[in-house]
């Protein structure tokens, strides 16, 4: 029998009592917004409505403290260079995360 091991990672700041956090739903918006130059846009490739990933990005900023997005009305959104590098660093430790489970998940086989 094969075992597989996933995590979804998720930041929150323990000091603010405020929903949301970092995770992989807002890596995956960002990362379309990225892509799309739009908020809008990267929400409705997700079927997600647009009034839904702002909530959920402007969550996500207050839990880390920094904004993630630049808005400019009609012309997009783009991510900041902190919004970027929170990006950057998100799928870097999920990366990781996903290469310490594939080694070991082994161990909990034919115990």
């Amino acid at each position: 029998m094969a075992i597989v091991a996933t995590a979804r990672l998720k930041f929150k700041n323990p000091d603010i009592e405020a929903p949301g956090a970092f995770g992989y739903g807002i890596a995956l918006l960002l990362a379309g917004v990225e892509e799309e130059h739009s908020l809008n846009r990267a929400a409705k490739r997700m079927g997600m409505a647009y009034s839904k990933a702002w909530r959920i990005v402007r969550e996500a900023e207050t839990q880390l403290g920094y904004d993630l997005l630049e808005r400019d009305g009609a012309h997009g959104s783009t991510l900041t260079d902190k919004g970027k590098r929170a990006l950057e660093v998100f799928w870097s430790i999920q990366h990781d995360v996903d290469e310490i489970l594939a080694r070991r998940a082994h161990e909990l086989e034919d115990l």
